[in-house]
């Protein structure tokens, strides 16, 4: 199942730019591994969006967790819901 996760950052953008290469490196594993689909941050820089392909919540929830971005404090909240892909334009994607 796809999960979105919309993902808001605290204020302290110092924080975020700290725990940024761990949270980049989490996030290519993630890839690796299958479980990232998508995402990326908000052209503002309040937050970010990322599509996870998980078995449950729950296997969402435990991905946010270890977070680098969690664990250090740059993510003031996130909300996860499941989501589901009906259509698709692959070359409007960025690399």
């Amino acid at each position: 199942m796809k999960v979105v996760n919309y993902a808001r950052y605290v204020q302290d953008s110092q924080r975020g730019t700290e725990l940024r290469p761990g949270h980049r490196e989490y996030m290519s594993q993630l890839g690796a591994e299958g479980k990232l689909v998508a995402g990326g941050p908000f052209i503002d820089g309040s937050g970010a969006l990322f599509i996870y392909e998980v078995d449950s919540l729950d296997a969402a929830t435990s991905i946010v967790a270890a977070d680098p971005y969690m664990t250090g404090g740059a993510l003031a909240t996130y909300e996860l819901r499941p989501w589901e892909i009906i259509g698709a334009d692959r070359d409007h994607s960025h690399p």
